[in-house]
């Protein structure tokens, strides 16, 4: 299995002047250091949660379907499925009809359901199946919940603070707890 962002986001969560009235500066000396900031920020909090925070086009890429019938989609949240399509043993791709599956984007993860046995196999062993989706809350910062927004502004500000190189597990290199206590809401459940 392999995600691939096909297109990225249009916006950070957090724009520039947030992340400077946050950490009170104002001059414009520092605004690249920050920008990389607000982007290593939301890249961290995206992947420690599994989240497209700003609306972005991937591809998830399987091998072959599971015995159920159910495909997991590992991002969330989904907003759509664009299409499923199965490569041929000449590395053509063959689209699904829409009316094939159903999907299920109140999940979490959001699923694509089939009838068991009704996929066609791929003609290829590995990365036959392709399925195009768009995650995210919305397409501007505003749609970004409050609390992962404001995780991402203490990034910064803890990333700013702190830019000497740290060993890993050392007390610099530690995230703040309380960034932790506010993305804990929006964390997978695992049974």
């Amino acid at each position: 299995m392999a995600l691939v962002m096909t297109s990225g986001p249009a916006a950070e969560p957090v724009t520039l002047q947030e992340a400077k009235a946050h950490l009170r500066v104002d001059h414009a000396s520092e605004d690249v250091l920050i920008s990389s900031l607000i982007l290593t920020s939301r890249l961290h909090v995206e992947a420690a949660l599994d989240l497209a925070l700003i609306d972005q086009a991937w591809t998830l890429q399987l091998d072959r379907w599971s015995g159920s019938g159910v495909v997991e989609i590992p991002l969330s949240p989904v907003k759509t499925v664009s299409g499923v399509r199965v490569k041929d043993a000449s590395g053509g791709m063959i689209t699904i009809a829409p009316e094939s599956y159903i999907v299920d984007t109140a999940s979490r993860p959001a699923r694509v359901v089939f009838e068991t046995g009704s996929q066609p196999h791929p003609g290829v062993r590995a990365a036959g199946i392709e399925v195009t989706f768009t995650a995210g809350f919305g397409t501007q910062p505003s749609h970004v919940p409050a609390p992962l927004r404001h995780a991402i502004l203490m990034l910064v500000a803890h990333w700013y603070d702190n830019r000497e190189v740290a060993e890993a597990g050392s007390a610099a290199a530690r995230i703040p707890e309380q960034i932790g206590d506010l993305i804990a809401p929006f964390r997978k459940i695992r049974l």
